[in-house]
């Protein structure tokens, strides 16, 4: 029997590749160089009692993302990528009703506040940020965004350890025509030009 080491002594180094052959670095660092717009994709939870109209209505939820595309002109869809077990994955699951903001390049500050790890409650978090209130999703859609849309879903597609979420444009809206968008390159968040 030949000389092999425990399960429990073998490690994954991060460069490991998967069956195809890419590593998970690799895929990182060419998916890097694909600029992508920044949006801010909002939803509110649902009250915590629905027959009871004193109770306190749910908290609103935000998340930065940059895999955000259009999917259809007729009908008017997009499309967003959730990590599976996220927050804004499990609130979205239970609550078709969402919005999105196309940020400008002057809303850094919004695109890492939503971004961050180990974060504080999402309430602190929209708590100096200008916004309105989606009159179909009820969901934030942030002051000074270049555009905005509320959107319903329509399907949810597994993909890896990822949702594809993709939603009916209900309105759309370019409440600001100033300034260019914010993008995401190699890993930071930039202006064009």
């Amino acid at each position: 029997m030949p000389n092999t080491p425990a399960p429990s002594a073998i490690t994954v180094p991060s460069t490991a590749r998967h069956a195809e052959g890419v590593s998970n670095d690799e895929f990182r660092a060419a998916l890097s160089r694909l600029a992508a717009g920044v949006v801010l994709v909002t939803a509110q939870e649902p009250p915590l009692d629905p027959e009871d109209p004193a109770a306190p209505a749910g908290e609103d939820v935000g998340m930065t993302a940059t895999a955000f595309l259009s999917v259809s002109l007729d009908p008017p869809l997009v499309l967003v990528s959730l990590r599976n077990g996220s927050r804004m994955d499990e609130l979205l699951d239970e609550q078709p009703l969402w919005a999105v903001s196309v940020l400008s390049e002057s809303q850094r500050h919004v695109a890492g506040r939503f971004a961050m790890k180990g974060r504080v409650s999402d309430r602190l978090l929209f708590a100096d940020i200008p916004y309105l209130r989606g009159e179909h999703s009820g969901a934030p859609l942030v002051g000074g965004a270049l555009a905005t849309l509320e959107c319903r879903t329509e399907q949810r597609v597994p993909a890896g350890d990822h949702t594809l979420v993709i939603g009916r444009v209900l309105t759309a809206r370019v409440p600001s025509a100033e300034g260019g968008p914010l993008t995401y390159f190699r890993g930071r968040y930039r202006q064009l030009g």
